[in-house]
């Protein structure tokens, strides 16, 4: 079938809405009609470039929530009319890193996703000439309609609207992710956020529902301040050179848990710089290919630690519709974190946004019937 989607034709250049042909689900694959998806800052990074090369041609969009409509021979678990959330890593459970519980990290999933494949190392997509298209981490959701692993497609409990589902794919997981997977914050400690957007303020709500005491939020943007407050931040500073000597005025001894969700190197010691004796900056923000980050190697000696974050160190395929539940049910909140709304042709306005760090998340809606909203 034809469908209408937002395709990286070139690195660097705007994106092109048009159709794009996209064949029926192979074996282990499931049709999806896409609701709504998330505009992420990983979009941007590929439709910049800054990933890597031969990322193009490419539908992006890895973050979205839709409806089942077909499956594909052998499929079990998922029928016809399943609302459903997009997973971007499709753990094959039998590699290394699935065997070690890491199913974030799966080797055969990482492989394909670098590729622009689906796993069986071929794409559903191509061009109105017949040249192939890349998929985005397996999901390509800035489309009508994705074809999609099994494992991709999420079960998504009643009473969630779709255009909130949509957030927990990519940010919501993330986010949630570090503070209790990779952090693990308990109850009454400290923790400071850097980078308060899509990803950052969800870091904030988990720590605030981990039982954190106190939670900085550090963000050059009042708004997105303002915003952090309302989410469980218990103070919120300015970023920039001062901002972590204002943290440790808060916190003279320094933090129990920093995580920075920028992807930058000023950012990422910044992380590093408050923490207190014996405690670990989390990296949950991409940084482009090639940077590189500078930290004092005599402060190793207070046993300070910096370790990355990917996909929230979760087995998301599990934790998302716990996450769904505490979201139908009133307990974790995702609408706040959403400030634009708009269709395929407002991706790249969206991405204008990120570059110049304002706004939340932007929600591109592809039916309105199926999201039920968002009401911006």
């Amino acid at each position: 079938m034809d469908v209408r989607a937002a395709v990286l034709r070139e690195p660097g250049r705007p994106l092109s809405v048009e159709a794009v042909s996209l064949a029926p689900p192979g074996p282990g694959e499931v049709l999806v009609r896409v609701a709504a998806a998330g505009v992420c800052h990983t979009d941007l990074h590929l439709a910049e470039g800054s990933l890597g090369a031969g990322r193009s041609p490419m539908v992006l969009g890895h973050e979205g929530a839709g409806v089942v409509e077909a499956l594909g021979d052998g499929v079990a678990g998922l029928a016809p009319g399943d609302r459903v959330a997009f997973c971007f890593v499709p753990p094959c459970r039998a590699c290394r890193a699935c065997a070690a519980g890491r199913f974030n990290l799966c080797e055969t999933a990482a492989a394909h996703a670098w590729a622009g494949t689906l796993l069986d190392g071929t794409s559903r997509l191509a061009l109105a000439d017949g040249t192939p298209v890349q998929h985005c981490n397996f999901v390509s959701c800035f489309a009508e309609r994705c074809v999609v692993p099994a494992a991709s497609a999420v079960p998504l409990p009643a009473g969630l609207p779709l255009w909130q589902a949509s957030l927990l794919g990519c940010a919501v997981m993330t986010g949630v992710g570090a503070v209790r997977n990779a952090a693990r914050v308990a109850l009454g400690e400290t923790v400071c956020v850097i980078g308060c957007g899509g990803i950052g303020l969800q870091i904030v709500a988990a720590a605030r529902l981990a039982g954190a005491g106190r939670v900085i939020a550090v963000e050059p943007d009042a708004a997105k301040r303002e915003v952090a407050l309302a989410r469980g931040a218990t103070d919120a500073i300015a970023g920039g050179e001062g901002a972590a000597a204002a943290v440790l005025r808060l916190e003279p001894g320094g933090v129990d848990h920093a995580f920075e969700a920028v992807g930058r190197p000023a950012t990422i010691r910044q992380a590093w710089d408050v923490l207190r004796p014996g405690a670990t900056a989390i990296v949950v923000g991409i940084a482009p290919q090639g940077v590189e980050v500078a930290i004092p190697a005599l402060e190793l000696l207070s046993e300070k630690g910096l370790r990355g974050c990917y996909y929230g160190s979760a087995n998301a395929t599990v934790e998302i519709p716990q996450l769904a539940r505490l979201a139908a049910e009133g307990r974790f909140s995702l609408a706040d974190a959403v400030s634009h709304a708009c269709d395929l042709d407002g991706i790249d306005a969206a991405f204008d946004r990120l570059r110049a760090g304002t706004g939340l998340r932007t929600i591109v809606v592809l039916d309105r019937a199926l999201a039920g909203g968002p009401p911006l």
